[in-house]
Protein backbone atom coordinates (compact mmCIF):
# COMPACT_ATOMS: atom_id res chain seq x y z
CA UNK A 1 0.00 0.00 0.00
CA UNK A 2 0.90 3.55 -0.56
CA UNK A 3 2.70 4.55 2.60
CA UNK A 4 1.24 8.36 2.11
CA UNK A 5 -2.44 6.92 1.68
CA UNK A 6 -2.19 4.74 4.87
CA UNK A 7 -0.72 8.05 6.62
CA UNK A 8 -3.61 10.30 5.35
CA UNK A 9 -6.00 7.50 6.43
CA UNK A 10 -4.16 7.51 10.12
CA UNK A 11 -4.17 11.06 10.46
CA UNK A 12 -7.77 11.53 9.87
CA UNK A 13 -9.25 8.21 10.67
CA UNK A 14 -12.53 9.27 12.67
CA UNK A 15 -13.30 12.21 9.58
CA UNK A 16 -13.41 9.31 7.02
CA UNK A 17 -15.16 6.99 9.03
CA UNK A 18 -17.67 10.08 10.16
CA UNK A 19 -18.26 10.51 5.91
CA UNK A 20 -18.70 6.91 5.22
CA UNK A 21 -21.50 6.88 7.91
CA UNK A 22 -23.05 9.91 6.13
CA UNK A 23 -22.77 8.61 2.37
CA UNK A 24 -25.90 6.97 1.17
CA UNK A 25 -25.44 2.83 1.65
CA UNK A 26 -24.08 1.23 -0.97
CA UNK A 27 -26.76 -0.66 -2.07
CA UNK A 28 -26.08 -1.45 -5.79
CA UNK A 29 -22.75 -3.47 -4.17
CA UNK A 30 -24.25 -4.86 -1.91
CA UNK A 31 -27.40 -6.31 -4.06
CA UNK A 32 -24.30 -7.84 -6.31
CA UNK A 33 -23.10 -9.10 -3.03
CA UNK A 34 -26.54 -10.83 -1.81
CA UNK A 35 -27.05 -11.98 -5.72
CA UNK A 36 -22.93 -13.51 -5.81
CA UNK A 37 -21.57 -14.65 -2.99
CA UNK A 38 -22.46 -18.04 -0.90
CA UNK A 39 -22.63 -18.91 2.51
CA UNK A 40 -18.88 -19.06 4.07
CA UNK A 41 -16.26 -17.09 5.81
CA UNK A 42 -15.73 -13.81 4.57
CA UNK A 43 -12.56 -11.57 4.26
CA UNK A 44 -13.40 -7.83 3.65
CA UNK A 45 -10.03 -6.62 2.53
CA UNK A 46 -9.46 -2.61 3.06
CA UNK A 47 -12.18 -2.73 5.26
CA UNK A 48 -12.39 1.17 6.50
CA UNK A 49 -14.46 1.95 9.48
CA UNK A 50 -16.29 -1.70 9.04
CA UNK A 51 -19.04 -0.88 7.42
CA UNK A 52 -19.35 -3.04 4.80
CA UNK A 53 -18.04 -6.43 6.94
CA UNK A 54 -20.93 -5.08 9.84
CA UNK A 55 -23.28 -5.27 6.65
CA UNK A 56 -21.98 -8.79 5.77
CA UNK A 57 -21.69 -10.32 9.17
CA UNK A 58 -25.52 -9.26 9.21
CA UNK A 59 -26.42 -11.09 6.33
CA UNK A 60 -24.81 -13.93 6.90
CA UNK A 61 -21.74 -13.88 5.92
CA UNK A 62 -19.00 -14.19 8.90
CA UNK A 63 -16.86 -11.87 8.26
CA UNK A 64 -13.14 -10.74 9.31
CA UNK A 65 -11.72 -7.17 8.33
CA UNK A 66 -8.30 -6.18 8.07
CA UNK A 67 -6.92 -2.75 7.15
CA UNK A 68 -3.79 -1.11 6.53
CA UNK A 69 -4.54 1.74 8.60
CA UNK A 70 -4.43 1.30 12.04
CA UNK A 71 -6.55 4.55 12.58
CA UNK A 72 -9.53 3.34 10.70
CA UNK A 73 -9.07 -0.53 12.39
CA UNK A 74 -9.47 2.16 15.82
CA UNK A 75 -12.89 3.10 14.18
CA UNK A 76 -14.05 -0.52 13.00
CA UNK A 77 -13.02 -2.10 16.48
CA UNK A 78 -15.00 0.72 18.17
CA UNK A 79 -17.67 0.63 16.19
CA UNK A 80 -18.41 -3.34 15.89
CA UNK A 81 -16.61 -5.00 18.69
CA UNK A 82 -17.81 -8.38 17.85
CA UNK A 83 -16.68 -8.07 14.73
CA UNK A 84 -12.77 -9.31 14.14
CA UNK A 85 -10.54 -6.66 12.60
CA UNK A 86 -6.32 -7.09 11.54
CA UNK A 87 -3.81 -5.35 10.45
CA UNK A 88 -2.89 -6.00 6.68
CA UNK A 89 -1.61 -4.47 3.74
CA UNK A 90 -1.68 -5.54 0.06
CA UNK A 91 -0.08 -6.56 -2.19
CA UNK A 92 1.37 -9.68 0.09
CA UNK A 93 -1.02 -9.70 3.42
CA UNK A 94 1.39 -12.15 4.42
CA UNK A 95 -0.78 -11.82 7.97
CA UNK A 96 -3.96 -13.96 5.89
CA UNK A 97 -3.86 -17.71 5.53
CA UNK A 98 -4.56 -18.60 1.97
CA UNK A 99 -7.40 -20.71 0.64
CA UNK A 100 -9.34 -19.89 4.00
CA UNK A 101 -12.54 -18.21 2.63
CA UNK A 102 -15.35 -18.27 0.39
CA UNK A 103 -15.77 -14.75 -0.14
CA UNK A 104 -13.41 -12.22 -0.45
CA UNK A 105 -14.43 -8.18 -0.72
CA UNK A 106 -11.89 -5.67 -1.97
CA UNK A 107 -14.15 -2.41 -2.23
CA UNK A 108 -12.29 0.32 -3.75
CA UNK A 109 -9.01 -0.32 -2.40
CA UNK A 110 -6.61 -1.02 -5.37
CA UNK A 111 -6.26 2.06 -6.84
CA UNK A 112 -4.12 3.21 -3.53
CA UNK A 113 -1.48 0.78 -4.82
CA UNK A 114 1.24 1.26 -7.02
CA UNK A 115 0.84 -0.12 -10.76
CA UNK A 116 3.20 -2.71 -10.42
CA UNK A 117 1.73 -3.92 -7.41
CA UNK A 118 -1.88 -4.34 -9.04
CA UNK A 119 -1.34 -7.60 -10.69
CA UNK A 120 0.31 -9.19 -7.36
CA UNK A 121 -2.43 -7.90 -5.35
CA UNK A 122 -5.44 -9.34 -7.56
CA UNK A 123 -3.30 -12.79 -7.37
CA UNK A 124 -3.24 -12.48 -3.52
CA UNK A 125 -6.80 -11.86 -3.45
CA UNK A 126 -7.55 -14.85 -5.39
CA UNK A 127 -4.65 -16.83 -3.51
CA UNK A 128 -7.27 -15.97 -0.24
CA UNK A 129 -10.44 -18.23 -1.25
CA UNK A 130 -11.01 -22.28 -1.43
CA UNK A 131 -11.49 -23.38 -4.87
CA UNK A 132 -15.11 -22.31 -5.69
CA UNK A 133 -15.05 -18.85 -4.04
CA UNK A 134 -16.13 -15.43 -5.13
CA UNK A 135 -14.06 -12.62 -5.27
CA UNK A 136 -15.59 -8.54 -5.95
CA UNK A 137 -13.18 -6.47 -6.45
CA UNK A 138 -13.57 -2.77 -7.25
CA UNK A 139 -11.74 0.34 -7.56
CA UNK A 140 -12.48 4.22 -8.36
CA UNK A 141 -11.56 4.96 -11.95
CA UNK A 142 -9.05 7.49 -12.68
CA UNK A 143 -8.13 8.07 -16.35
CA UNK A 144 -5.05 9.46 -17.69
CA UNK A 145 -2.71 9.78 -15.06
CA UNK A 146 -2.42 9.13 -11.36
CA UNK A 147 -3.44 11.87 -8.91
CA UNK A 148 -3.38 12.59 -5.57
CA UNK A 149 -6.67 14.32 -3.58
CA UNK A 150 -6.22 16.86 -0.73
CA UNK A 151 -5.53 14.66 1.81
CA UNK A 152 -2.37 12.75 0.17
CA UNK A 153 -4.27 9.85 -0.70
CA UNK A 154 -3.07 8.24 -4.12
CA UNK A 155 -5.76 7.32 -7.08
CA UNK A 156 -3.99 5.19 -9.63
CA UNK A 157 -4.60 5.25 -13.17
CA UNK A 158 -4.14 1.63 -14.46
CA UNK A 159 -6.01 -1.13 -17.26
CA UNK A 160 -8.28 -3.13 -15.69
CA UNK A 161 -6.34 -6.40 -18.00
CA UNK A 162 -4.04 -6.14 -14.97
CA UNK A 163 -6.99 -7.73 -12.90
CA UNK A 164 -8.60 -9.64 -15.85
CA UNK A 165 -5.15 -10.98 -17.07
CA UNK A 166 -4.21 -12.29 -13.38
CA UNK A 167 -7.48 -14.15 -13.28
CA UNK A 168 -6.95 -15.49 -16.61
CA UNK A 169 -6.93 -19.32 -15.94
CA UNK A 170 -7.67 -19.07 -12.71
CA UNK A 171 -11.39 -18.09 -12.38
CA UNK A 172 -14.24 -16.99 -14.52
CA UNK A 173 -15.26 -13.55 -14.55
CA UNK A 174 -19.20 -13.24 -13.70
CA UNK A 175 -19.16 -9.09 -13.99
CA UNK A 176 -17.42 -5.86 -15.69
CA UNK A 177 -19.16 -3.61 -14.79
CA UNK A 178 -18.31 0.35 -14.63
CA UNK A 179 -20.59 2.65 -13.19
CA UNK A 180 -21.63 5.31 -10.61
CA UNK A 181 -21.68 4.24 -7.28
CA UNK A 182 -24.90 4.72 -5.26
CA UNK A 183 -23.31 5.43 -2.10
CA UNK A 184 -19.74 7.77 -3.05
CA UNK A 185 -21.12 9.15 -6.65
CA UNK A 186 -17.94 8.18 -8.53
CA UNK A 187 -17.18 5.97 -11.17
CA UNK A 188 -15.99 2.47 -10.58
CA UNK A 189 -15.07 -0.08 -11.99
CA UNK A 190 -16.23 -3.19 -10.76
CA UNK A 191 -15.15 -7.06 -11.51
CA UNK A 192 -16.69 -9.85 -9.99
CA UNK A 193 -15.06 -13.90 -10.15
CA UNK A 194 -15.23 -17.60 -9.29
CA UNK A 195 -11.97 -19.35 -8.44
CA UNK A 196 -12.12 -22.18 -10.50
CA UNK A 197 -12.69 -25.52 -8.90
CA UNK A 198 -9.45 -27.09 -10.58
CA UNK A 199 -6.55 -26.19 -12.55
CA UNK A 200 -7.97 -25.22 -16.44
Amino acid sequence: MDESTIAAYDKASGSFAQDWRDQPPPDDMYALLMKFFTPGPTIDVGCGSGRDARWLNVNGFPTRGVDASEGLLLEARRSFPSIPFDHGALPDLSSVARRSFQNVLCETVLMHLDPAEIAPATQTLIDLLVPGGVLYVSWRVTVDASVRDSNGRLYTSFSKDLIVDTLSGQASILLDDKSVSASSGKIVNRIIARKNSSPV
